[in-house]
């Protein structure tokens, strides 16, 4: 379990994140949203370490990651897997060299070992034939499923998503949308996404956390989003016309 307490961040005077208390559920899928700006992605940076909160804590299991020395910080980084929003594979390394990365920096695998669970990676992705290809000759979806293969070769307990279906169509979302979730599930892990995409929170979100100009804005239940009293919360989220006319929809079915 993660747990976010008292968490203040400031850059040069100028504070992006104020108070923050949230806890993220162990083997379910949180979402993080927020208007561009809002310090969403900065949350997730003080998260995984790539920032230091100004104050506050960020809590693994009880342990203070804040307080952790470095080595402390680099063996609980082994636990974390990452899927960046441009899916941050190496152009150079062929599709199973790249899942085969962290295992040969972290593992103490062998070769034939470390090439084994890297298939067995591809294979929960469903890219199975794909691993002599290089980045650049499969497309954005099937790079996305690359980097999720390689997020999780190290069996981690938590995995990091940063606007996952940035840049893909509509179904080929619904396809990574559909595998985190399951991956999550399957492997017990707490998984933690940044998104804008409103049909990943009503599709997969099961605990999400609304930033507003830096603050918790509102904490709920997909199921509970419609119904919200919360007005950034409502002005963000039925932006569009189609959900306006859901939201319509959801209400006057109450009736």
């Amino acid at each position: 379990m993660i747990e976010v307490k008292n968490l203040y961040k400031s850059f040069e005077g100028r504070e992006v994140l104020h108070d923050i208390n949230i806890t993220f559920v162990d083997g379910k899928t949180n979402l993080i949203i927020g208007q561009s700006g809002s310090g969403k992605t900065v949350l997730m940076k003080n998260l995984v370490g790539l920032l230091t909160p100004t104050s506050g804590q960020v809590l693994y299991d009880g342990r203070d990651f804040v307080k952790m020395s470095k080595k402390e910080q680099v063996m609980m980084r082994r636990e974390m897997g990452m899927i960046f929003q441009s899916a941050a594979l190496f152009d150079s390394l062929s599709v199973l060299e790249n899942v085969m990365f962290p295992l040969d920096m972290f593992s103490s695998m062998n070769l034939r070992e470390r090439q084994q669970r890297a298939m067995d990676c591809l294979a929960r992705v469903n890219l199975v034939g794909a691993e002599d290809k290089f980045p650049g000759e499969i497309s954005g979806g099937m790079q996305k499923r690359v980097a999720i293969a390689r997020a999780i070769a190290l069996n981690p307990k938590y995995l990091f998503c940063d606007e996952p279906n940035s840049g893909l169509d509509p179904k080929t979302s619904l396809i990574i949308d559909e595998l985190l979730s399951s991956i999550t599930h399957e492997f017990n892990i707490t998984t933690i996404i940044n998104t804008h995409d409103m049909n990943s929170v009503m599709g997969i979100g099961e605990n999400i956390l609304f930033i507003y100009e830096g603050h918790k804005g509102w904490q709920g239940q997909s199921s509970e989003i419609m119904d919200s009293t919360c007005k950034p919360l409502t002005d963000f989220i039925f932006a569009s016309d189609l959900l306006k006319e859901m939201r319509s929809a959801v209400q006057a079915s109450k009736v």
